[in-house]
């Protein structure tokens, strides 16, 4: 294990009284080695002994992790206080601290003129330099001026933007002053982003005028204007100038570099508590509603953190490329929060993987001599379409890891990634993890030195993460070569504490299908090696491009249509996207015989409510829907005919009327061979 667990001198935090979680007796720290020395031993630990470490005595490895690389304003009395069956998670109790301090103030004080953040804008060579200096001056004043228009600690603010430093800034002004961000996909609809500030009862938005990708300027401002109307909490909407075109501004609407240039520079941090919440995000859930997740400060920060640093071999110095999007959590945890704890230079990545054409990751990897690049296996699907000379022509030996996140990636993708892309010599990490474990949790590293890494497979679990697998009978499955749903016994500091609003809804969604355990939602298989491979979901979740979208999301959207009674949506797999949503509609009678017409109403409708990546690659008019005596739609039916495997339907008999299957098989064959037509025609 590399050195440099502990980044931060022991002097910095003395460490304090531990207990362990539950009723147990209360051990002082005192019986635990002080930092320096841990240091040192550490480095000569292999992983499995660190690992074994991190399961068995969880209150001493992540206790000391926690006083050795955060900075504390007081130091925590407890290393965690947790019940999975009820969802109470707590981790570093009676610990205060500041998140922007932990990302900017600590490096700021170190080396102040280091590039933190790389803007790689839509552009090429184009970018922009972003120093630790520059970003706390300007977080600072984006702080004063939220703290200026009486956003106060606690208060939710809505960020609606493009990937840019000033979506960093308000990132982390909103955690400095103590209020909680929501971050937006700026992809999103109106409505969509209406619903989500409604939910979370935001104060304010920031956005800007427009946002630039891949050559073309997209309307936020617009977008926002209309969210707006039909949320009442939001007192201010703070608008930054992405480019030269004047917006018209309202009322509520606030120029947000103009006003930023008369603040101070200097903002006191907030002390704030361990448990006290750093951020929400909404993802989408089996229900149409999308659940808002809830973040936490400490817990999140050091696990984001330590996944940076020793699941990408991140070390001092490096420029690290994660080319998500910062409305996602892989944008949260991997571009901002976690490389900016570590001292990291990180890039923003504004564009897309073919603008101005298919070379456009790798002239960036050369350009910016990127250390670690970590991106989605739908974009690497779409660029191994494209001949490999986009990928040669430029200079890649900057680069010492790949990483893939977002979906489980195919062997032609990986084999592509590793052996094209990496020239075969750097690792390729494919991560599992989800919003909701707020960092990675099963990797190919960390690992001993030389240990094999497997093409496809996520393999080895993170500190602390224990996988199980479950059986159909709710039973842990042990062995090998077994396949069941995944699970995690035993909470880790990254896990997200609740849905905002509905705590209720969050153990019952994750805990209680597996009483005792953390039900990710996800199937897994467990190799003969005891390795780990993710099978995909298991519950009516779709992963399109990577962006995890509920059918009944899509469903909803559908339903509101007057002329569609009703309608069912399943996933079936693309060989670019991954996943994408296959819709079955049902029409009135009076439309039946304007299908067209309705079909495209319907996608402007997903398109409006959710957004354009949520719209159905096939829509399929049938009579009728396959359900049960008691009106359960039997979406297995639906998912067997849409991945054309309908010669294996199971039992169909508790189906209320069975001949409905041949009615939806014989619609199926007929939509088959019209687009067969359609595409000889093209």
């Amino acid at each position: 294990i590399r050195t440099g667990f502990f980044r931060i001198p022991p002097t910095r935090c003395r460490i304090p009284d531990i207990g362990r979680s539950g009723s147990g007796p209360v051990r002082r720290v005192s019986s635990v080695p002080p930092p320096g020395t841990w240091n040192s031993e550490l480095s000569r630990l292999p992983h499995r002994d660190l690992y074994r470490l991190s399961v068995t005595d969880p209150d001493r490895f992540w206790g000391s992790a926690a006083a050795a690389r955060l900075r504390w304003i007081e130091p925590f009395q407890r290393v965690r206080d947790c019940e999975l069956r009820s969802g109470r998670i707590g981790w570093f109790l009676g610990g205060r601290l500041n998140v922007s301090v932990n990302c900017l103030d600590v490096h700021v004080e170190k080396h102040p003129d280091r590039v933190a953040l790389i803007w790689e804008r839509d552009e090429p060579g184009t970018e922009v330099k972003v120093t630790y200096r520059e970003l706390l001056e300007t977080t600072c004043r984006l702080a004063n001026t939220l703290k200026s228009h009486g956003v106060q600690r606690g208060d939710r603010v809505a960020i609606y933007m493009p990937v840019s430093p000033m979506a960093v800034a308000a990132m982390l002004a909103c955690a400095r002053i103590g209020a909680v961000h929501t971050v937006v996909f700026a992809g999103f609809s109106a409505e969509a982003l209406a619903g989500r500030i409604q939910d979370a009862g935001c104060k304010a938005v920031i956005t800007c005028n427009q946002g630039v990708r891949g050559g073309r300027t997209i309307e936020l401002k617009t977008t926002v204007d209309t969210a707006v109307k039909t949320c009442p909490t939001i007192q201010h909407v703070f608008v930054s100038q992405r480019t030269d075109r004047l917006t018209a501004m309202g009322q509520m609407d606030i120029p947000l570099e103009e006003v930023m240039s008369s603040q101070l520079p200097v903002c006191p941090a907030e002390s704030l508590d361990s448990e006290d919440v750093l951020f929400l995000l909404y993802t989408s859930g089996s229900t149409g509603k999308p659940k808002g997740l809830v973040h936490t400060q400490a817990g999140y920060l050091l696990y984001c953190s330590l996944t940076h640093q020793y699941v990408f071999d991140y070390q001092d110095g490096d420029v690290f490329g994660c080319v998500a999007d910062v409305g996602w959590i892989t944008g949260h945890s991997y571009v901002v929060y976690g490389p900016l704890c570590n001292g990291a230079t990180t890039v923003l990545f504004e564009s897309t993987p073919v603008y101005p054409n298919p070379g456009r990751y790798w002239e960036t990897v050369e350009r910016l001599k990127i250390n670690q690049f970590y991106g989605a296996p739908t974009a690497l699907r779409l660029l191994l379409k494209y001949d490999d000379g986009w990928v040669k022509k430029y200079d890649r030996s900057s680069l010492r890891t790949l990483g893939s996140v977002g979906e489980p990636i195919n062997h032609e993708a990986w084999h592509w990634f590793h052996s094209v892309v990496g020239d075969g010599r750097c690792p390729l990490v494919d991560t599992w993890w989800q919003t909701e474990t707020g960092g990675v949790c099963i990797a190919p590293h960390p690992a001993e030195d030389g240990a094999s890494i497997l093409p496809a497979m996520a393999m080895r679990p993170f500190f602390g993460i224990q996988p199980v697998l479950m059986g159909e009978q709710g039973e842990p499955l042990s062995g090998s070569s077994v396949s069941g749903a995944l699970c995690i016994r035993d909470p880790w500091p990254g896990l997200a504490r609740s849905i905002f609003g509905d705590h209720q809804r969050f153990v019952d969604t994750y805990f209680r299908p597996y009483p005792g355990f953390y039900f990710s939602g996800d199937g897994a298989f467990r190799s003969e090696d005891g390795f780990y491979q993710i099978t995909g979901r298991m519950d009516d979740v779709i992963n399109v491009s990577g962006h995890r979208l509920g059918t009944a999301e899509i469903e909803d959207a559908l339903d509101e249509h007057p002329a569609v009674p009703e309608a069912a949506v399943v996933g079936i797999h693309h060989e670019i996207k991954g996943e994408v949503p296959f819709a079955f509609v049902v029409l009135k009678e009076d439309s039946v015989d304007r299908p067209s017409v309705v079909l495209q109403q319907l996608k402007d409708l997903v398109s409006t409510k959710i957004a354009k990546y949520a719209i159905p690659e096939h829509f399929l008019v049938v009579k009728r829907l396959p359900k049960t005596r008691s009106g359960k739609i039997m979406r297995r039916i639906l998912r067997k005919v849409a991945m054309e495997t309908s010669s294996d339907l199971g039992d169909v008999s508790t189906l209320d009327d069975p001949s409905v299957v041949m009615e939806i098989i014989e619609a199926h064959e007929a939509y088959r061979k019209q687009r067969k037509e359609e595409q000889k025609k093209k």
